[in-house]
């Protein structure tokens, strides 16, 4: 709330460089704001009397609007990327999608790695656990596993996140 929507009988008021010029009516807080130009505007409605400072209110939210634009820039939104094997993969074909891993590894994404089992292969969930186990031997130290191989149905996962770059 700021000037006129306070409707408060009286409040402690902060003045603009931070010191506290004590509890007063509101009316002559107002007219304190209006001379020296500035917003009074309450930063604690739930005190006992409530406080408000004298800001230039408009200066405040656009300082603050920029500082969270500047957050925001400076973010690193992780995506998960998702590679899915076989049980029955060949050597190559394994070496391929490692690398397609280590590329997602490089430039900060986890991923995550996934088996679906087709028919009777599900009998046989060691061969995934082992198909996984290699796959994650071949990322050479690039990553680290998040959650480890776990089956759930049909399906197997493991997530990988990178690893912390070495010194």
């Amino acid at each position: 709330m700021i000037n006129e929507q306070i409707r408060d009988p009286e409040v402690r008021l902060i003045s603009a460089a931070g010191e506290q010029l004590g509890v007063m009516a509101i009316r002559d807080a107002q007219r304190l704001a209006e001379e020296q130009n500035l917003d009074l505007v309450k930063i604690s409605p739930n005190a006992n009397p409530p406080v408000c400072k004298l800001m230039d209110y408009g200066k405040f939210r656009f300082d603050s609007i920029k500082r969270e634009k500047e957050q925001r820039k400076n973010q690193k939104i992780v995506e998960m990327k998702e590679i899915r094997l076989s049980a029955t993969i060949d050597t190559h074909d394994m070496e391929v999608k490692a690398k397609h891993c280590m590329k997602f590894l490089k430039s900060g994404d986890k991923v995550k790695v996934s088996i679906r089992f087709r028919g009777r292969q599900i009998t046989k969930g060691s061969i995934g656990a082992e198909v996984m186990n290699t796959f994650f031997e071949m990322l050479d130290g690039l990553a680290v596993k998040e959650k480890p191989p776990k089956q759930e149905g049909r399906n197997m996962f493991m997530i990988l996140a990178p690893s912390a770059p070495k010194n």
